[in-house]
Order: structure tokens, then C-alpha cells, then sequence
């Protein structure tokens, strides 16, 4: 393949690394964000380490069959980051693609705009498959790759070298020569605004800060009595699931809500959305509140306003929702919202120690939405 060494389009240009790049190259690898999503930094990261990149790092890249273009602002030919190409694999016709941006051009759309430009370019000189690795954690640049059309493909399970010298998995996301160009395909769009809200609760994504609300909540006997099995969360398990929540929206694997009285802002509980056909159309919902707010009408409300985003915005056709038999609450809340009772799956989720647990499942047509 063969690479023009300066490509200009999508609003930025890729050039060779000069010199002067140096500190600009320093205060985007020293950044904390860098240096906790790139693996195999230099800590602290210094001027040395810079220049040996541009000296030796970049031209290594280029001489092993890939890319390392210093990504700079076309007016003023300032260094705003980096993408490249690496691991290419010529039979295949593949290669990996990556990128970093100084902390002062980030939210301007200079990553998505560097990938574009490359992955275009490797597309023209002959490349047909571009893939593109992600830390699970790392929600940004996951927006980043479905923002340059690359899909989500799966979870690369310990491909990643963690600082503390473990290892991590990684999520990936491709391109294809043939893809069509703009953003990829998303199954759960981002809420309006980010948020949904009948003006009396309100529904946002959780975060990482909801971890000690979530593990109080779902650690109650109650709430674990309606799991599969119903074994209680640890805390390491919550602060993981909130952490994550960002990319398990992106990654089309389940929505995670957090519930709130828009009066007090006080969180009430959490819901959440989750495919269980996608070729089908059909998504299964789940919810639960704290004790002080049960009986207020809130998981009604909570379940309908969920309901309505996955019929309108997500474009789900049919929704289920499974509950422990003798959880009449539960299906009362469902009821009210529009669900039906199609009846008892026996023996259908795992219990304790090796015994089944029966499953009273529901399911709402958008004509059936109260």
C-alpha cells in the first residue's frame, strides 16, 4: 500500500511529525486520560520520550508497513493528536487503526475527523478491513469509532496489557471498504437531551457516581428474591456495571437508567433495556425502586416512559418483561403500563444450588401502550 504523506480533508491534515511537535506530542501522552487508555506509555511521559517517537517511534511505523500521521490543525499547522495504522496483516488486507488528541482539541470532533481521513485513505490505496480497539471503559472513543462508521463487532478478551500488569478486554469495532460512509447504525440511540421525563420522574444513563445508590439498591433481600439467580451483587460487580453503562449503551447491549423524582432530584431506583432478538425486534425490560418510593406510581411511570423510547427512537417492536410468580407488585406495574400475561415458563432460570426457578412473563405491543 501506498500512502501520500500529506492528506488533507474532513477539516484536518495528516503530515509527517517535525521536531516542534515535541511538546505539543508531550502534553497529549503526559495527559491523565492518555495515560490510562494507551497501554505501553512511558510514566511520566517527557520530552525524551517524545522525541524518541518522532525520531524513531513514527518511522518504525511507516518502514512496518503502517501509518503514524501527526493529525494538525490545516490553519495554523499546529499538532492537535495522532492516528495511525498498525498491525497490518497484507493477506487479509487489514489493519488496526488508533489515535490520540491533546486534551486542549478534545470535543471538537478532531478524532472522529483524523480516522475518517485515514480509513478513507487506506480504503484508496487497498486496504478492506480496518479494525479499531477500544478499553471497554473508555465511552469517548467508542463514540469516536461509531462516529468514522466503524461497527461493533465484539469483545477481544484479554487483548489488552492493564498498568498493574494484568489484562483487559477489548472491544472491536470495524470498517469495511464497501461499508456506506457517515456514523454507524446504533439499536439504543441516546436519549433527547439525555433524558426522559414525564415531568414527575425522570430517566438518565447511569454513571460511574451511582455505584454506592446501586449496590444499596440491589443488594435489598427483596430485590435479589426477583434475580436469576438470586444471588446478591458485590460491590466490585456494581462499580463495574456503572462504569460500564456508557459502553453497554453504545455497544447495542443494554440501556441502563437511572430513575429520579424531578421534584427533589432524588434517585428513586434504576430500569433498564436489553435485546433479546434483535432480528426480531423484541427487547425485555426489568426495574426496581427503593422502599421509600414504592406505591407512588413511580415504576408505572418509570416503565411507560421507557417503553415509549424503545417503540419510538429504538425502533423495538415487541417488549417482555419476566417476573417471579409471586411477585404481584410487580405485575400490577406492568398491567397499568399495557402488558399481558402470556403465561407461565416453568423451571425456565436458574435458582440456588442447582434448582430452577419458574418465570410469569409479560409482553407489550406498542397498540397495547396505556
Amino acid at each position: 500500500m501506498t500512502f501520500e504523506q500529506v492528506v488533507e480533508t474532513h477539516g484536518v491534515r495528516l503530515r509527517p511529525f517535525r521536531a516542534e511537535d515535541i511538546p505539543d506530542v508531550v502534553d497529549g501522552l503526559a495527559d491523565p486520560i492518555s495515560q490510562r487508555f494507551m497501554t505501553g506509555l512511558p510514566s511520566p511521559y517527557t520530552e525524551v520520550d517524545a522525541r524518541w517517537w518522532i525520531d524513531a517511534g513514527a518511522p518504525a511505523a511507516w518502514t512496518g508497513g503502517g501509518a503514524a500521521y501527526a493529525v494538525a490543525d490545516p490553519a495554523t499547522d499546529g499538532l492537535l493528536g495522532t492516528v495511525g495504522l498498525s498491525n497490518p496483516v497484507p493477506a487479509r488486507g487489514q489493519a488496526e487503526i488508533g489515535y490520540w488528541v491533546r486534551p486542549a482539541a478534545r470535543g471538537r470532533g478532531v478524532a472522529t475527523a483524523a480516522t475518517r481521513a485515514l480509513a478513507e485513505h487506506a480504503f484508496a490505496a487497498g486496504t478492506a478491513r480496518l479494525e479499531l480497539l477500544t478499553d471497554a471503559e473508555n465511552g469517548p472513543s467508542q463514540r469516536v469509532a461509531l462516529a468514522a462508521g466503524f461497527r461493533y463487532e465484539g469483545s477481544r478478551r484479554s487483548a489488552g496489557s492493564a498498568r498493574d500488569g494484568g489484562r483487559n478486554d477489548l472491544l472491536t469495532w470495524v470498517r469495511l471498504a464497501d461499508d456506506p460512509p457517515g456514523p454507524a447504525a446504533r439499536l439504543l440511540p441516546d436519549l433527547p437531551d439525555g433524558v426522559l421525563t414525564d415531568q414527575v420522574v425522570a430517566l438518565r444513563r447511569l454513571a460511574p457516581g451511582d455505584a454506592e445508590l446501586m449496590h444499596r439498591l440491589h443488594s435489598r433481600p427483596e430485590v435479589v428474591a426477583n434475580q436469576a439467580p438470586p444471588v446478591p451483587p458485590t460491590r466490585e460487580a456494581i462499580e463495574r456495571r456503572c462504569r460500564l453503562a456508557e459502553s453497554g449503551w453504545l455497544t447495542g447491549e443494554i440501556a441502563r437508567l437511572l430513575i429520579t423524582d424531578v421534584a427533589s432530584g432524588e434517585p428513586v431506583g434504576s430500569c433498564g433495556l436489553s435485546y433479546t432478538d434483535v432480528a426480531g425486534g423484541e427487547a425485555s425490560v426489568g426495574y426496581a425502586l427503593l422502599p421509600d418510593w414504592r406505591g407512588r406510581g413511580y415504576a408505572t411511570r418509570a416503565v411507560r416512559l421507557l417503553a415509549a423510547w424503545a417503540f419510538g427512537a429504538a425502533g423495538v417492536a415487541r417488549l417482555a418483561a419476566g417476573t417471579v410468580p409471586d411477585n404481584i407488585a410487580s405485575h400490577r406495574v406492568l398491567e397499568r403500563v399495557g402488558f399481558h400475561s402470556e403465561g407461565l415458563q416453568r423451571g425456565r432460570l436458574p435458582g440456588l444450588d442447582g434448582t430452577r426457578l419458574d418465570d410469569l412473563t409479560f409482553a407489550l405491543l406498542p397498540t397495547d401502550l396505556r
